[in-house]
This record gives structure tokens, C-alpha cells and sequence, in this order.
């Protein structure tokens, strides 16, 4: 069965039970992708490998000294 037919039987098993259809398959691919990434970075930082991306201007905004104002 591929993956339109599965959604397909599960859109028709939802809507008779009445119960909220799933979402069509590959609406978070990009979400999940970027999540995974970042929990990749994450660990790569946590066992000292240098940070690279999202994680790393992250840390750059909190580690970076912020400016003193003049009053």
C-alpha cells in the first residue's frame, strides 16, 4: 500500500468515525527537518565539536556582551 492509499483509507476512516482527518503526507517535512538539524547541532555543541548555524548565532547572541547605554 503506498502512502496516498494509506492516507486516502485513513482520511475515509476518520470522516465516518468524525473524528479530524490527518494531514496529507509531507506537510511537515521541512518542519521536521529543520528540528532535526538543530537537535543535531545541539549535540555536536554539547560534546564540544564546534557549532555551526542556527545553534551557532544562537550562542553568539547570548554569549556576545551587549552594549551599555550612555546615561
Amino acid at each position: 500500500m503506498s502512502i496516498t492509499q494509506q492516507h486516502a483509507l485513513d482520511t475515509y476512516r476518520a470522516q465516518h468515525l468524525g473524528e479530524i482527518p490527518p494531514p496529507a503526507p509531507g506537510t511537515y517535512d521541512r518542519q521536521t527537518a529543520r528540528e532535526l538539524r538543530g537537535c543535531l547541532e545541539f549535540r555536536a555543541v554539547v560534546t564540544g565539536r564546534p557549532a555551526r548555524g542556527r545553534v551557532r548565532r544562537a550562542l553568539g547572541r547570548l554569549v556576545r556582551p551587549r552594549p551599555r547605554s550612555a546615561c
